[in-house]
């Protein structure tokens, strides 16, 4: 899908407020088409992707040496792929367990610099937590969670005193009253879209633990670009129909959807760091069983060292297979968790009211 466009017409704002409408409901009815993609890219736990990768690759080996003729066993009784096979992936397991490593160690150079830009660091975080503790009135969570879950209800009560107070007014004459009318409904809209969408990410977020993904996938649930950009062009549309007051509570509840971008980029970098460094140790630890399989493989495995055959399918077959798809470990966690990262990387490339629709 495109970008959204902002042309100043009728039509295309008409069409933009349809589209914030039923954005809402946008992650609901991707998760419905595509269940199975979302829960490989993103829900399901990345060992259990690194394990299916690994079941579907001894499956994929074995059908396929099974069709194939002649067998996985008469080719190794007249030469020696298996030597071939598995000499190569030792030299691919030492090489990509070293560039794992260098991987880890750039992950951690960023935490690693002078005193001078420790502090700056720690500057621009404290700036930003004051920020928040005065658009909520308290201090400052510092779960990564409840960081986030302050700054939506803050957004939410803004949302419902902006309702409440373009509802209290009154109106005065026939034209005053139809503009003050338009400008109820669009408030309405405006305030149910921000209220509805900011409950039910708080309700994800609830009792959810930094280190695991269901932080960073809630925090994708909640639109608020598209929420910015609608109160920007209602500030437009309806300038003489606001009161100050009410100018005011708009500019607080764009103060406070604007908050929840860098709040949410921040916990998205903690966890790709945290994710990456997971990532680095699990390859290691993969890496020695995976170098021991493919040494004895390699070592100690013939046509006479497994014989006979179950159900039609050679035992040597059956062992080469499996010891390819544990030497292919470290490989599948790093596809598993790449396949996150990448994702996650391309839903929140844009940060702000410009909308990528790829990326919501």
């Amino acid at each position: 899908m495109s970008e959204d466009s902002g042309p100043a017409s009728t039509e295309a704002d008409a069409a933009d407020d349809e589209s914030e409408t039923d954005t809402a409901d946008t992650m609901r009815e991707r998760a419905g088409e595509n269940r199975v993609k979302l829960w490989l890219l993103l829900r399901a736990n990345r060992l259990v992707v690194a394990g299916v990768l690994t079941v579907a690759v001894f499956v994929v080996f074995v059908a396929v040496a099974v069709v194939f003729s002649p067998s996985l066993a008469e080719k190794v009784g007249a030469s020696d792929p298996i030597e071939t096979l598995f000499a190569s992936m030792i030299t691919a397991i030492v090489t990509g367990a070293t560039l794992v490593v260098t991987i880890g160690q750039l992950v951690l150079t960023q935490e690693n610099g002078p005193l001078g830009d420790q502090q700056d660091r720690m500057d621009g975080t404290l700036a930003v937590r004051d920020d928040i503790a005065d658009l909520t009135g308290a201090p400052t969570p510092t779960d990564p969670a409840a960081f986030l879950d302050a700054i939506l209800g803050a957004a939410a009560e803004r949302a419902r005193d902006l309702r409440d107070s373009v509802s209290d007014q009154g109106s005065d004459g026939d034209g005053e009253g139809s503009d003050r009318a338009a400008l109820r409904d669009d408030v309405e809209d405006l305030a149910t879209g921000v209220t509805e969408n900011a409950d039910a990410v708080r309700g994800q977020l609830d009792g959810a633990e930094f280190g695991s993904f269901d932080v960073v996938f809630a925090a994708l649930n909640f639109d608020y670009g598209p929420k910015i950009g609608r109160i920007e062009r209602l500030a437009v549309e309806h300038d003489e129909a606001l009161t100050d007051d009410e100018r005011d509570l708009l500019g607080e509840l764009k103060e406070s959807l604007s908050l929840f971008g860098p709040g949410r980029e921040h916990v998205k970098t903690l966890y790709f760091q945290w994710a990456l460094i997971d990532l680095s140790r699990l390859i290691l630890y993969a890496a020695v069983p995976a170098l021991l399989v493919a040494g004895l493989a390699l070592a100690a495995v013939d046509v006479g060292t497994f014989p006979g055959r179950t159900l039609g399918v050679d035992h040597v077959t059956l062992v080469v297979g499996g010891a390819f798809a544990v030497t292919l470990l470290p490989f599948s966690l790093f596809v598993s968790y790449l396949l996150r990262v990448l994702t996650l990387a391309k839903r929140t490339l844009a940060i702000g009211p410009l909308v990528l629709r790829d990326s919501e």
